[in-house]
């Protein structure tokens, strides 16, 4: 990492309120060149409801710097309700959220400082809220660059999975976001208000899963915010980035695909983290730098190359060994001027035995085929402990461990070890022949490489609710006795699978926490001869243009000292054997405790517990609990929050509670108990 602080122009950084129209006022840091007065500039936003003044202020010290030192205007602005903006925040990308965002897009250009040009970036919620915002099409905002976002607010993000309930982080998000919106502004910042308004923040409190889970198919509530209703809406150029290691990498290869305007896509081995931060898994890239070609092109109209490039440049891993952690994932980059690629060729096995890696899917024959000997699927209901994290985040535990646990508890379907290497670059998909013993269920495909000695390591899985197989805006039940033909589509990777190795599908009916088990416990019945596994092949040969990255850069870091942590495990599976229970124990390490250059003395900790019996669906237990300080001063708050979500046959049961304080007095108490009933999740 080289840390950058002899720019072309000196940086100045400045607070200010931007007024929405119904009165209430967002708070924006600004870094500007000092001398944009004189010599207007572009503006960068970046629009996130993580508090600047706490959070993410180490990462954006990383950045908007840099930004302003070429010559930007960069601009982090917290959300209504969060952080030190006024105002209450009741659900996630809500219409408000957007409209105070095209809002801000047009204050920025308005100032005495901007060219009128305005860009838009972010990691995750700021990725979202900029394709949402460039859907609206303010005139000002000419290009944004979306990193480990989602078009698809329904299929492709914390909620839903293969139209199932995402276990794992309907109810550990809801509580992250229940711990965020909970906390008060700072009073450095907002004076005497401080108090009022956390109050106003308090009563207006309501966990966002209460209303996720009011929507369980994909109704007009999840479409609303996903641009993959429309991908024509967007006319700013987008520059679409993801990483393997991230769930939502599927989203680049849509948008490249997609969007009719300028589009750039590039998908590295990276976690939920942006390509230029040194966390696992690696290599890392000069991002900033890439990212300033991109700007200077659409906003300053460099002539820079910067649509030279291919339409999608993605990072092929090599094969390794099962880890939960790889300070580099090795592998190459290869390119594509168009997506699909037609240097793919689809190519098929059969689940019965039979490999071809040869014919193409689109002129197979199912004439000739016997039905074969079916086999039955129904998996203990703690098959899925070792998933690994649904956001890789960088850490030690994040990623899958050595499958073989899991695959015992599946059934699995080996092809025989390859002749020679085979490829693959885009998203897989699984074709099964299969009946089930009642009217919901789920099915969950995992492929893996199996090393000559036994080690599975897992290269891309994905999940279908049996009920949503028509469609995720509906639920159909199973009709048991009836078999039919359902495909899984599986998350897109780049991936090369070694001479030698064996190519696993492993089929299961439970993946918990990931997926909320169905009540019934199904099984299902699979013909393995009728179903087969399609992979996306690219052949030898067709790598494409070469690319290279710079090494990366950042502005010098900020001057934080981080808080000691608890001696405790990251991630800790345990099992009663007395009683069945399996538990995940999971520290989600966000960043832990710090001191501020302010003052500011934050502490945080986090835990999240999933629960389940290996015979038993309803024992799904899954809980969240924070508990947050901040303190300088004469000023010393905390808050402490807990979620539980439960289930019945017919109902998901949420309870939740948050206790405020501010100097040991408590400021506000909120309990919430509701019962949902299920419907197609």
């Amino acid at each position: 990492m080289r840390y950058r602080e002899d720019f072309a122009r000196d940086v100045e950084v400045r607070e200010d309120w931007i007024p929405m129209a119904d009165g209430t006022r967002l708070h924006a840091r600004v870094w500007l060149p000092a001398d944009a007065l004189a010599d207007p500039v572009p503006a960068l936003l970046e629009y996130l409801p993580y508090r600047k003044g706490d959070w993410t202020s180490p990462r954006d010290a990383q950045r908007h710097p840099y930004y302003a030192g070429h010559g930007y205007a960069s601009v982090r602005v917290d959300l209504r309700g969060s952080g030190d903006s006024e105002g209450v925040m009741l659900d996630e990308y809500a219409e408000r959220e957007t409209a105070d965002g095209v809002a801000v897009v047009e204050w920025l250009a308005a100032q005495p400082w901007c060219t009128g040009r305005v860009g838009m970036f972010g990691i995750s919620w700021g990725g979202f809220n900029s394709l949402q915002i460039a859907a609206r099409r303010p005139e000002a905002l000419k290009a944004i660059v979306t990193v480990c976002s989602a078009d698809d607010r329904y299929d492709n993000d914390v909620h839903y999975i293969g139209g199932s309930v995402l276990g794992i982080d309907m109810a550990g998000w809801s509580g992250t976001m229940l711990a965020f919106t909970s906390r008060p502004p700072d009073p450095v910042t907002v004076g005497d208000a401080w108090l009022p308004m956390w109050r106003e923040r308090l009563d207006a409190l309501e966990p966002f899963v209460h209303t996720w889970l009011d929507h369980q198919a994909r109704d007009e509530y999840w479409r609303h915010g996903s641009v993959c209703e429309d991908y024509s809406a967007i006319d700013a150029a987008v520059l679409a980035v993801g990483g393997w290691a991230d769930p939502y990498r599927d989203t680049v290869l849509r948008l490249v695909e997609h969007l009719p305007g300028p589009v750039r896509g590039l998908l590295g081995p990276w976690a939920h983290q942006y390509p230029d931060i040194a966390r696992p898994p690696g290599p890392h890239i000069g991002f900033l730098q890439e990212t300033l070609r991109w700007w200077d092109h659409w906003l300053k109209d460099a002539d820079n190359g910067a649509m030279d490039t291919p339409r999608l440049r993605s990072w092929v891993q090599e094969p390794v060994p099962p880890a939960t952690a790889y300070a580099e994932r090795p592998g190459r980059w290869v390119t594509d001027d168009a997506w699909p690629s037609p240097a793919t060729r689809w190519c098929e096995r059969s689940l019965g035995g039979a490999d071809d890696y040869s014919r193409g899917s689109d002129d197979s024959d199912d004439s000739g085929r016997g039905d074969g000997a079916p086999v039955t699927v129904r998996s203990p209901q703690h098959t899925g402990v070792d998933a690994g994290r649904f956001f890789p985040y960088g850490n030690a535990t994040d990623l899958p461990p050595d499958q073989r646990e899991e695959d015992g508890r599946s059934t699995c379907f080996d092809g025989e070890p390859l002749a020679e290497r085979v490829e693959i670059l885009g998203r897989a998909r699984v074709r099964l022949r299969l009946d089930a013993d009642k009217p919901r269920g789920t099915v969950i495909v995992r492929v893996c490489d199996v090393a000559p000695d036994g080690a599975s390591t897992l290269v891309t899985r994905g999940v279908l609710n049996l009920g949503s197989r028509y469609g995720r805006d509906r639920s159909v039940p199973w009709e048991p006795g009836t078999p039919e033909d359902v495909e899984v589509e599986l998350t897109g990777t780049g991936y090369a699978f070694p001479a030698g190795h064996r190519i696993r599908v492993a089929v299961s009916t439970a993946y918990w926490p990931w997926v909320w088990p169905q009540p019934d416990d199904p099984a299902l019945t699979v013909w393995p001869d009728r179903s087969a596994l399609l992979l996306p092949v690219r052949p030898a040969g067709t790598d494409g243009a070469p690319v290279e990255f710079a090494e990366p850069e950042q502005a010098p870091p900020l001057a934080v000292e981080l808080g000691t942590s608890e001696d405790r495990p990251e991630r800790l599976v345990s099992h009663d054997v007395g009683t069945g229970e399996w538990v995940l124990d999971v520290d989600p390490n966000y960043g832990g405790s710090r001191t501020y250059p302010n003052g500011l003395v934050y502490t945080e900790k986090a835990r999240e517990r999933y629960r389940i019996r290996f015979d038993d669906p309803l024992s799904a237990v899954a809980g969240s609990e924070w508990e947050i300080t901040m303190r300088r001063e004469d000023w010393d708050v905390s808050v402490r929050t807990s979620s539980e979500m439960t289930a019945t046959a017919d109902h998901f049961v949420v309870r939740s509670t948050v206790e405020a304080r501010s100097g040991g007095e408590v400021v506000a108490t909120r309990h919430w108990h509701r019962e949902i009933p299920r419907t197609a999740g």
